[in-house]
């Protein structure tokens, strides 16, 4: 099946021209993504003051955490967002066969993210460590918890538009939609950029 030239307003063949600036995705995604980061900063807002206030419990319980697994996760959603937008690029070019194989590797890091995360909680479990062990673990399985149901959605996004590269004629519409799935990933991985921070380096 040949491939097919996508081009998205304000762009020929994959390069911006004239003064119009192209914005990916959707208005309202970007509504969305503005609230869902609105409210994750009112968590990271609380859990920096609860620290203040438990300073040396916070610090013992985080020497607790495996660092390892909060790298690792850290490196795969990196690498994942990096697929991702090659993914993009190779939609705009007219490349949905290279765009699927991107999503697809993409998607896997996320789904070994959720694996090492699961196997992460199961050791901290073993170890007795449960979110009513004290306040930082209450934060740490919440926002680590609700964090990994976005990586969940983000691969229902992803399985989503590996199945739209295979739709015939893909036009400046579907573009959009692909661009609108990459930023949600995108969110997905700087949430968890501030976790890590908030969680595993903060002293």
């Amino acid at each position: 099946m040949p491939e097919t030239m996508v081009s998205s307003p304000g762009t020929q063949s994959g390069v911006k021209t004239g003064q119009r600036v192209h914005v990916p995705g959707e208005a309202g995604l970007w509504v969305f993504i503005l609230g869902d980061m609105t409210l994750f900063g009112c968590f990271f807002a609380q859990f920096v003051f609860a620290r203040g206030s438990q300073t040396q419990l916070f610090n013992a319980s985080r020497s607790e955490l495996h660092i390892a697994f909060g790298a690792f996760n850290t490196c795969l959603l990196l690498t994942g967002s990096l697929f991702v937008v090659w993914a993009v690029e190779a939609i705009r070019r007219g490349r949905p066969t290279a765009a699927r194989r991107w999503i697809t590797v993409g998607a896997v890091t996320g789904v070994w993210f959720l694996v090492d995360k699961s196997i992460e909680w199961g050791l901290e479990i073993s170890r007795g460590i449960t979110p009513i062990t004290n306040d930082f673990f209450t934060y740490f399985f919440v926002f680590t918890g609700i964090h990994a149901v976005h990586v969940t959605i983000g691969l229902c996004v992803l399985a989503y538009l590996r199945r739209l590269t295979r739709r015939p004629g893909l036009g400046p519409r579907d573009l959009h939609t692909f661009e609108s799935g990459a930023v949600y990933w995108h969110l997905v991985d700087l949430l968890w950029i501030v976790l890590f921070a908030l969680l595993y380096l903060m002293a």
